[in-house]
């Protein structure tokens, strides 16, 4: 028989998860890592939970913690690290940055119950029906997006200030009437729960290791914002530079946003497209270019409004303020089609495979855009569209300015 291989060596890096319950809700595989570890990595919180007989070097996490993951790893090198992360290091925790910068398989990973499934839990929530936002180290606008009628949210809290934040924010966004429960120190003996709505929340804060649970209730007159584009132009602040509703949904359309791709919006008037392609999901990227800084400025405040303040915003004139920018997976074009070069920097900034996407109302782009039709093919096309208004008595039709839209994709061997 040919003798089996040996077993692989385990990774010098384990990643331990741990709850509020400290070094008693341990598994015995999590409890043997610990005390076997030379070197044992984590905050002030997590590392106070060991006890004496856990005898590794104890090493705080510096601020701000991701520079730090690759020098510490290194100044530790051939020797046994152990990693304390709250709950489930894979969900919102360290892991990311260790998987980062040792590559994959490099980890032994022994998670704990997160804190999401204990909420859960305890709120009777299927744990597959509840949106998760996170507003540790991120701004509590992003919470904007996933408010939707009868929806169930957690927010991963930042620390004790959070919960007041939330409620704050619903009730300025017109989501006064929800229920807001926070759930304190998940899985300790001090388990705490507090309950009310955003619009009475006058709760003193509490313990800094706390999720914050909202059903979601919109109040009455808070306009409805649907998850697919053309969101109405209502939702927006602008001063006439809009991507009027059909239009936009159109281009969105023609756009095709994927998780994990960047979109170029160039001459971003209100900074509609940029919004709504992130919106489309969490892990869109987009930077809008704009000239003007006012409009710069109400672009990001439309962004933080709808949910999505991770929007890039770059004021400065196209085709130079291009230089520097990741490259992009998809561009759109509403504005200053004419200036000299800029369809020709974007162009080439795509990767084979990107979308270039194109409005405009005037002939003289209307021109420009006829000729990368004819040099590039893709699409071409004129978008009408009218609204009924009253005449006299009766209702007729008022005609917008009509869009002519060029769209198309680079060819070339997909990399």
């Amino acid at each position: 028989m040919t003798p089996a291989p040996p077993p692989a060596p385990r990774p010098a890096v384990t990643v331990v998860g741990i709850g509020a319950d400290g070094w008693p809700g341990l598994s015995a595989a999590a409890l043997d890592a610990l005390r076997d570890a030379e070197v044992v990595i984590g905050g002030p919180r997590q590392l106070d939970l060991l006890p004496g007989d856990c005898r590794g070097l104890r090493v705080r996490w510096p601020s701000p913690l991701r520079p730090a993951v690759p020098r510490l790893l290194a100044e530790h090198a051939g020797r046994r690290i152990a990693v304390l992360a709250s709950g489930d290091p894979m969900y919102y925790g360290i892991g990311r940055a260790l998987t980062e910068t040792l590559g994959d398989g490099a980890l032994r990973v022994l998670p704990h119950p997160s804190s999401v499934s204990h909420a859960c839990a305890r709120l009777g929530w299927p744990v597959e029906d509840t949106d998760v936002v996170s507003l540790v180290g991120r701004p509590a606008a992003r919470l904007g997006a996933a408010l939707h009628d009868g929806r169930r949210v957690l927010v991963l809290s930042a620390g004790a200030g959070t919960p007041a934040e939330v409620a704050r924010l619903l009730r300025e966004r017109g989501w006064g009437p929800s229920r807001v429960r926070v759930l304190e120190q998940l899985g300790a003996e001090g388990e705490r729960l507090v309950d009310g709505t955003a619009d009475d929340w006058d709760e003193a804060p509490g313990d800094p290791l706390n999720v914050v649970a909202v059903d979601c209730r919109r109040a009455p007159g808070t306009p409805r914002l649907g998850v697919v584009p053309g969101l109405p132009d209502e939702a927006y602040e602008h001063d006439g530079q809009l991507t009027k509703r059909h239009v936009r949904a159109a281009t969105l359309a023609a756009l095709a946003p994927a998780p994990g791709e960047l979109l170029w919006d160039v001459g971003g008037g209100s900074g509609s497209i940029a919004a709504e392609w992130l919106r489309a999901h969490r892990d869109c990227r987009a930077v809008t270019v704009e000239r003007d800084p006012a409009r710069a400025a109400r672009i990001a405040r439309n962004a933080d409004a709808l949910g999505v303040p991770a929007l890039r915003v770059v004021t400065g004139a196209a085709p130079a303020a291009l230089a520097g920018l990741p490259r992009p997976d998809a561009v759109f074009i509403g504005g200053g089609l004419t200036a000299p070069g800029l369809l020709d920097a974007c162009w080439d900034a795509l990767p084979a495979g990107g979308r270039l996407v194109a409005n405009t109302v005037t002939l003289e782009s209307e021109a420009l855009l006829a000729e990368r039709y004819r040099a590039h093919g893709g699409e071409l096309v004129r978008l009408s569209v009218a609204h009924a208004v009253p005449v006299g008595g009766f209702t007729g039709w008022r005609q917008a300015m009509p869009v002519t839209q060029w769209s198309a994709t680079k060819s070339g061997e997909m990399s």
